[in-house]
Parts: structure tokens; C-alpha cells; sequence
């Protein structure tokens, strides 16, 4: 296996020796063996009935056909995903956890759910791309960079060493850094706190939820074949394929594989990416599961890394982003084995019990610069390179029942859920000595043979296990639902020294609730409110504080929401109104307490879909109100939150052209508002304007099915800083980046 190899990799000096990717037969067979178990046991218990059926994969148009995009979809293990609305962007319905699938008219949450047209024609390369043209997202990493992190609604997600991304419905499954786009069927967005619907976030993240649907098995066959370049020198090859078999179709099998490697936009900079994804499902009239494995590799020399800027001194102009402060000999390597078998059962036409088991191993190797800080305003820096090595493991499991049922005139759906989430770290280095360079002019200094730590012993680990009820009552036609809920959280964690000894021992619980209400006067229109709340871990009061040791209770964030979305059939719109709270603990003298808050309030306005013929539009515009509203120091009290700007906006168009059937003329106008870099709000960074173009256009070639797309972002070439995170680092922007690609139905 891949985890294996990481040794055999750190003597391989260059990126072009990397080992080819590992097949999966293991997988693959265990897969086959575990759904042929279930199908059997079920077809014992039942007949077998014509199998729900998917959307199938549209043919792309050919010359004298209509030139709407075609869409493509696929079925989740609880019946067809929601369909999308005109253009094939989004999706009028999504997953809310434990939920299952709703109608976003019948959902009390702002949603925005991204197909994977969308991702296909974005040309996106991982699932940072997808997000950070959502006018409430933004991406906090850096191009060229270790992990894909983001703000949602001005708190962050997915910045440690634990993935936050939910896979099909739970934590623990994603690819642990990125999550690479050649797999994913939809990506879901779900605005404000979701512990209730999804558990408490693996890293405490409170902004929001991203969910990721992978790609399953259509309906009809598929093959397809995608070739792609990216500025400098990127070339990959994509492969996309699906079958059913069996007498009644109740078999499914689907593969996408990857191999993308070259020299990118980034001065010293290549990489390489393989990925192996494959997918099985069952279905019979009572039984649908589905067993999902992927295999993720990436290797990237000289990877970027984000700014810290010393204390004292402005932020300076932001360079060509190019630029490329990382020595050239510095490299990272990431492999992920991700798993989750899933399984439902109707018990009744109106009882499912379902079930999820899985996991994902991460291991990470990496020689290259630490966090580098900027020394003054001329754009000196000086960097620590480290030799690191990473053991990430996670798993999931979860059972529970879905139930509907009526009392006189209203309708219930109840659903009940146990859920247990597992992680453990591990990683060590070794230092070398610092680096001194510039991030106008770069310096390359000589290779660094730093020794690779010779073993790797646990840091943290914890355990979140819950319980939660939730009920959907509806009345009067469906046009008033109210959802109520609560979900029990324990949570249990612990950090350890290099010797293995717990060094601190966390075991608190919570309970948090969910009210949420919908009402449609008008079959087209409906408004909503919501209040629901987020948990964070809680603290425990420093060695330095005279209460230390303290445990203090898992953090409570709290959201009020109101809003209105319209469906026109053809466009989609949604206004919110929200407020979070999110305490946090701090030292005041020497007492360590929860006495420290941030409250972000803001205005969402999004849009997607046709409005008028042959043109559509994707995105919107947040205006946040963000405070520290409670801190021990009257220097910081009242100032914007580090990272978290005024105003986002995006602006997405599509325009099918007439008179040339097939093709289609595509623009993006994204912004981003000014955002301080540290709490005394001393330090800032300016806002930004990236402007993207692209085409594309479907046609038959030799009587095969072809797209091509081309794009050119930050088409103005923009230097810019971007992507504030929470902890006070800065990302270089991404330069003016070329990308097309060639994608064959045979």
C-alpha cells in the first residue's frame, strides 16, 4: 500500500522518481465481498425490485443542438440527489446530516449546493477552488500550499492537522489536506453551526459545514477521458468510469482515476497528484449500500507556506505572485487511504434504519521552510526549514432510523442517531537553521540534509460520541414545517509528551439544541428562522494560570437566523439575516476564564441560475458586522476580529452564444474586503479584485461526445495578499494562471 512507501519516497531526492500509485485490489475485492454479503441477506428477505433509478449523464451538445450545459448527476444511497436548477451550477436540495436530503424551500439553514457541472466547468482543481467563489467563503491557505482551509461567515474550518469536511453525511472519511475534485459528485455548503445535523466539527469549527458527495454509479455507462494543462507546465490525465450489472441493474460500480503532474505558476515550484477512487453500491427495493475507497497521493516541491508578519511593522505591498520564498530543495508528500461503507434498509415504506462505518489514513512527510515571518517592510523573512513527519488516523461510525408518521393533520419526520468519531495524531521533526530571504527577490540558499526523525510518537487524541433526536413536523399542505432537535456531545481528548505520558486529560459534555421553522404562503417562496448552536472544544487553564488544570466546558456558539428564498423554476434566490456568538477562554491576571467573545452579524444575499435566456448567474454578496465583544484588554475590546472582512462578493456569468451553438463565453468578478491581521488591529491587509475569463464548448468529434474549456484566472494578473487565517498568517495570492481541458464521452 501507499502508506507503506513514504520511506522508499524521502530517499527519492527529485519529484520525477515518485513510485506510480498502488492498484487497489484489496479494496476492491473486500468491497465486492461485503456488498455481495449484504445483497444476499437482503434478497433472502425480499424480491428483488426494479432499482431506483438515477439521473443519467446528459450527451454534451452537439452543433445544432441546444446549448444549455449539459448535467451531470448521480445517485446517493437514499434515492436520486436533488436535481439542479437551469445551467446545471447548483442544486435545489442537498443533505442536512442527519436529515438526509431536503429541498433548500424546505430547509431552515442558508444552503448553496454545487454540482459537479459546476466543478467540471470551473475547471477546479481541489475543493478550495469549488469554495472560494461562494460570496460567505473564503479560502485561507495558499496556492501552492499544504491544506485547503477556509472562513465560513468569518469563523474558520479545516485549519489543523483534522480534516472538517463532511464525506457523504460524516466527519472522519475525507482526505485529510485536500480533497481533489476528480471524485466529488456535489459539494454542499450549509451555513452556520450544524452540531446538531452533523456532530460537533473534528476541529471545533463553528462557521458552517462542506459536504462532499462522491461520485457513484449512473445510471447508464459511462466513459470518459479528460485531458488538462495548467500554467507552467501542469499536464494530467483523468479517467471517469461507470457500469451497472446484474439482471435488474442492482449492481454499480464506479472508478475515477487521476495523474496530474508538472512544473506550476509558482517560481521552483512542480507537483504531482494521483488519485484512485472507487465506488460500489447495491440496490434492491428495501436494501441500498454503497462502499466508497479512495487512494490520494500528492508530492510538491518547494510548497508555499504562510507569512507571519513580526510585530511592529505594516503589512508590505504584496509581491508578483510568483514569488516563491520556499527553498527550492524543500518538498511535502501526503498520501490518504480513505473508506466508508454505508448501508440502509426500509424496514416499512415509512421506517429506514441506516448505518455508516469508515475511516481515512493520512501520512505526511515534509522537508521544507516553517512558517517564514516578514522582518520589515523591504520583505525580508527569515525561516526555520524542519523535517516533519505526520501520522494522521480517523474513523467514524454512526447508526440510526429515519420514521414518518402522522398525528391528526400534522406529519412527523423523526429521525434518531448514535454517532462515535475517533482521531490520533502523531508527528515529530527535526530543526535545521534558519534561512534568510526576501519576498520581492528570493534568495536560494544551499540544501539543508536535515535528519529525518526516527520515530514518530502520538501527540493528541480524542473521541466525540453523541446522541440526537430530531422532528420535522409539517402541517397545512407542507407549507409550515418545524424542525426541533437536541443532540448529547461527549467529548474526549488528550495531549501527550514525547515519552507517551498524558500531559492533559479533557472529558466534558454538552447538549446542544435546534429549532428551526419554515413557512411557504406561496409555493414558489418561503421564509424561515433558525436557532441553532455550534460546540468548540473547551479550554484547559494553562500551567500559569493559578486555576491551572481547570477543564472548562465545550464552548457554545449561538446563531439566530431569518430569511427568504425564492424559486423562480429557473433561479434561485436566498436573503439572510444572522448573528453567531462564540465565547472563548483567556487569562486575565492569573485566572483563566471564559470571558472572551467574538459576535459576528451579517447580510447574505445569493443567487444562481438562468435569468434571462442563453445567461446565467452564480453568486452574491455577505456584508459582516464582526466585534471582539468581550476581551481583557480595553487595546483589543470593540476591534474587528482578525481574517474577517467587511464585505465578500462574487459575480459568476455564463453566456451561450446564439449564433455558435455549443459554446459558451464564461466571467467571474470575486472581492474581498480588508482584513487586520492581529487583534490590536495594527496590522492589515488590503482588499483585493481578481477578475477570471473562460470558454467553453461542447461538440461531437468523430461521433463522440467532446468538450473543451479553457479559462485564464486573475486574468489582470492582481498581486494581492489573500486568505488572513485565524491565528494571524497571510497567504500570497495566486498570479494570472492558464488552465484548458479536453474531456471525451466514449
Amino acid at each position: 500500500m501507499l502508506v507503506n512507501r513514504l520511506a522508499t519516497i524521502a530517499r527519492t531526492p527529485r519529484l520525477g522518481s515518485a513510485p506510480q500509485l498502488t492498484p487497489l485490489t484489496l479494496a476492491v475485492h473486500g468491497a465486492v465481498l461485503c456488498l455481495g454479503l449484504i445483497a444476499g441477506a437482503a434478497q433472502a428477505q425480499s424480491p428483488a425490485a426494479a432499482p431506483t433509478t438515477a439521473p443519467t449523464t446528459a450527451p454534451a451538445a452537439a452543433p445544432d443542438a441546444p446549448t444549455l450545459p449539459a448535467v451531470t448527476v448521480s445517485a446517493t444511497t437514499e434515492g436520486d440527489l436533488p436535481p439542479a436548477y437551469a445551467g446545471g451550477q447548483v442544486a435545489r436540495g442537498g443533505r442536512m446530516g442527519m436529515l438526509g436530503n431536503k429541498d433548500v424551500l424546505d430547509t431552515p439553514f442558508a444552503t448553496t449546493n454545487y454540482t459537479s457541472q459546476r466543478i467540471e466547468d470551473q475547471q477546479a482543481v481541489t475543493l478550495a477552488d469549488v469554495l472560494n467563489s461562494d460570496p460567505s467563503v473564503r479560502f485561507t491557505g495558499q496556492t501552492g500550499g499544504v491544506t485547503d482551509s477556509f472562513f465560513i461567515r468569518g469563523f474558520p474550518i479545516n485549519e489543523g492537522n483534522l480534516s472538517e469536511i463532511a464525506f457523504d453525511g460524516v466527519y472522519g472519511v475525507s482526505p485529510n489536506y485536500h480533497l481533489f475534485t476528480e471524485y466529488i459528485e456535489r459539494v454542499e455548503v450549509l451555513k452556520g453551526p450544524g452540531a446538531l445535523l452533523y456532530g460537533m466539527s473534528p476541529n471545533s469549527g463553528v462557521g458552517g459545514v462542506v459536504n462532499i458527495v462522491p461520485k457513484r454509479p449512473l445510471a447508464t455507462d459511462l466513459t470518459r477521458f479528460t485531458l488538462d494543462y495548467a500554467s507552467d507546465a501542469q499536464v494530467g490525465g483523468a479517467v471517469d468510469l461507470s457500469r451497472r450489472f446484474g439482471e435488474e441493474k442492482q449492481w454499480g460500480i464506479r472508478f475515477n482515476g487521476l495523474h496530474r503532474q508538472g512544473p506550476t505558476a509558482l517560481d521552483n515550484q512542480k507537483s504531482r497528484a494521483e488519485v484512485a477512487a472507487l465506488s460500489l453500491d447495491y440496490k434492491s427495493d428495501r436494501l441500498r449500500a454503497s462502499l466508497d475507497v479512495i487512494e490520494q497521493y500528492q508530492w510538491i516541491d518547494a510548497p508555499t507556506r504562510p507569512f507571519l508578519v513580526a510585530a511592529g511593522i505594516q503589512v508590505p505591498d504584496a509581491p508578483d505572485g510568483r514569488r516563491n520564498v520556499t527553498q527550492p530543495w524543500g518538498w511535502w508528500k501526503s498520501n490518504d487511504i480513505s473508506t466508508l461503507l454505508h448501508a440502509e434498509y426500509d424496514v416499512t415504506d415509512n421506517v429506514t434504519i441506516f448505518a455508516d462505518a469508515g475511516g481515512t489514513r493520512s501520512d505526511v512527510a515534509r522537508l521544507s521552510d516553517q512558517t517564514p515571518t516578514i522582518l520589515n517592510s523591504s520583505g525580508a523573512t527569515s525561516a526555520v526549514p524542519q523535517n516533519w513527519k505526520f501520522q494522521v488516523n480517523r474513523s467514524t461510525f454512526d447508526t440510526g432510523v429515519r420514521t414518518k408518521f402522522e398525528t391528526g393533520p400534522v406529519r412527523h419526520a423523526l429521525a434518531l442517531q448514535a454517532n462515535l468519531y475517533m482521531d490520533r495524531i502523531a508527528n515529530a521533526n527535526v530543526a535545521g537553521t534558519p534561512v534568510l530571504s526576501n519576498i520581492y527577490a528570493p534568495v536560494d540558499r544551499p540544501e539543508q540534509h536535515i535528519a529525518t526523525p526516527q520515530r514518530v510518537p502520538k501527540v493528541s487524541d480524542s473521541t466525540l460520541s453523541g446522541v440526537a433526536l430530531a422532528d420535522t413536523l409539517s402541517a397545512l399542505d407542507d407549507r409550515v414545517s418545524l424542525t426541533l432537535g437536541l443532540r448529547y456531545q461527549q467529548v474526549k481528548s488528550g495531549n501527550y509528551n514525547a515519552s507517551g505520558v498524558k500531559t492533559a486529560d479533557y472529558d466534558e459534555s454538552a447538549v446542544t439544541p435546534l429549532a428551526g421553522i419554515v413557512f411557504r404562503p406561496w409555493q414558489q417562496v418561503s421564509f424561515y428562522a433558525n436557532y441553532v448552536e455550534g460546540l468548540s472544544k473547551g479550554d484547559v487553564a494553562p500551567a500559569t494560570a493559578a486555576n491551572a488544570g481547570q477543564v472548562f466546558s465545550p464552548y457554545k456558539t449561538k446563531q439566530k437566523e431569518v430569511g427568504v428564498k425564492v424559486d423562480t423554476g429557473k433561479m434561485m434566490a436566498t436573503l439572510a439575516a444572522f448573528r453567531m456568538n462564540k465565547p472563548s477562554g483567556q487569562l486575565t491576571g492569573t485566572i483563566y476564564n471564559v470571558d472572551s467573545e467574538q459576535r459576528n452579524q451579517g447580510l447574505e444575499l445569493t443567487l444562481s441560475g438562468e435569468v434571462v435566456k442563453h445567461v446565467r448567474l452564480l453568486g452574491g454578496v455577505t456584508w459582516l458586522d464582526a466585534e471582539l465583544t468581550r476581551t481583557n484588554s480595553a487595546a483589543t475590546l470593540g476591534n474587528r476580529p482578525v481574517g474577517v472582512p467587511t464585505v465578500m462578493a462574487n459575480v459568476g456569468a455564463e453566456w451561450d452564444l446564439p449564433w455558435v451553438p455549443g459554446l459558451t463565453l464564461t466571467s467571474a468578478v470575486n472581492y474581498t474586503g480588508g482584513e487586520y491581521v492581529n487583534q490590536a488591529n495594527t496590522q492589515r491587509v488590503p482588499s483585493w479584485t481578481t477578475v477570471d475569463f473562460g470558454a467553453r464548448y461542447r461538440t461531437s468529434v468523430y461521433g463522440k461526445h467532446t468538450t473543451f474549456r479553457a479559462g485564464l484566472f486573475n486574468a489582470f494578473n492582481r498581486n494581492y495578499w489573500s486568505g488572513v487565517a485565524s491565528y494571524g498568517t497571510i497567504s500570497l495570492g495566486a498570479p494570472r494562471t492558464f488552465l484548458a481541458s479536453v474531456s471525451v464521452d466514449f
